[in-house]
């Protein structure tokens, strides 16, 4: 295949700076690496094409003799064999990569960093928990006792996987590390152990009880604090509860995602509470007192002003709920008034209904309403 133009590969021109050329190729070289693009062979062709682009065009003379004479101007005067010499495009990567916030960092190895195994310290995986609890159990707060599944150490061989009276032995292929690298010119690439799997051991005798993994299934149960004034789908961690890891790793957290049963005759805004409350014509016409239950079902009087429309709301304050960071604070309740109108009427009810309309003026059979008038 024939090569491009270096300036077409890393989308510059002849007038580019110098750090121009630069992040033209960091950024090339961000996104085609090799350790970002495991078994893509186009990505690391496009890479090492980069790569002898920007060896070339970073070189004031080799860039001078590539504007002069193309690719015969320097094809070949780096290395005996020909081809090119990566480990000359700089001296310290961090001349190009500096500032990337270690993005590079498991590339060439640096800061000391480790993936999975080898030396990192493996973490089991974290659980989810659906739970489901009632409006009252969510306003006040309770204990709830759960049942669930987790992976455990396993008890025969205390979580090393191996047999009794062996053990794990350095893997011999990684030395340890979990992983193997190759070079690629100045680029030391890693990538995990294919003989233990980037672990950095092996396990000769298995444990016949868990094959090796460490680990065993155990259902278990334990007590969830749900606090008062919880909401509906927060959830609750619960460290050391999730699955645990191979080789004493740290073991994962439980999370317990709560969900709320809907209440009979209550509805929640945050903090807030509402509910409906029916009355009659005359107890929204004349006002009125009555009782009603607050969430802990306690009787609260409550005053019904004269004129009362249907659709009003009254508040009683500091009847909601409370807030999960301030026990001593909580929220409102709202009531909705319904004014019933009566279904059957007795023929005297029928009379004084008459004479009310007729002391208020109303006319008891009006002309109908076009639809033009509405």
């Amino acid at each position: 295949m024939a090569k491009r133009d270096y300036y077409e590969v890393l989308g510059v021109d002849k007038s580019s700076s110098k750090d121009e050329i630069k992040k033209a190729y960091r950024k090339l070289a961000i996104q085609f690496h090799p350790d970002k693009n495991a078994g893509n062979a186009e990505a690391e062709e496009k890479f090492k094409e980069a790569t002898e682009a920007y060896e070339v065009l970073s070189d004031d003379k080799k860039k001078a003799a590539y504007d002069q004479f193309g690719f015969a101007g320097v094809d070949g005067v780096n290395s005996p064999g020909g081809g090119h010499d990566y480990s000359t495009v700089f001296h310290d990567f961090e001349d190009i990569f500096g500032g990337m916030g270690g993005i590079f960092d498991s590339f060439f190895g640096g800061g000391g960093r480790s993936r999975s195994g080898g030396g990192g310290v493996p973490r089991g995986s974290d659980l989810r928990y659906n739970l489901e609890i009632s409006f009252k159990d969510a306003v006040f707060g309770t204990n709830v006792e759960i049942s669930y599944t987790r992976d455990v150490a396993c008890k025969t061989c205390s979580g090393s996987g191996a047999a009794a009276g062996t053990g794990r032995k350095v893997c011999p292929t990684c030395g340890g590390t979990g992983q193997v690298r190759r070079n690629s010119g100045f680029f030391s690439i890693a990538s995990p152990c294919h003989t233990c799997g980037g672990e950095g051991h092996i396990i000769e005798n298995p444990c016949t009880a868990c094959h090796g993994s460490g680990l065993s299934r155990k259902t278990q149960k334990i007590k969830v604090t749900i606090p008062a004034g919880i909401e509906n789908g927060k959830r609750i961690s619960i460290p050391g509860q999730g699955d645990a890891a191979p080789n004493g790793g740290r073991t994962g957290d439980l999370y317990v995602y709560i969900k709320i049963k809907p209440h009979k005759y209550f509805e929640r805004d945050a903090n807030n509470v509402y509910c409906a409350l029916p009355i009659t014509f005359t107890q929204a016409a004349l006002g009125a007192e009555v009782f009603v239950k607050n969430l802990e079902e306690k009787r609260i009087k409550l005053k019904i002003p004269a004129g009362t429309q249907t659709g009003k709301m009254l508040r009683l304050k500091n009847e909601g709920i409370p807030y999960v960071q301030n026990k001593s604070r909580k929220g409102d309740m709202y009531i909705k008034i319904i004014v019933q109108t009566p279904a059957k009427l007795s023929s005297q009810a029928k009379d004084i209904l008459k004479q009310f309309a007729s002391v208020q003026g109303e006319d008891s059979s009006p002309e109908p309403i076009a639809l033009s008038d509405l």
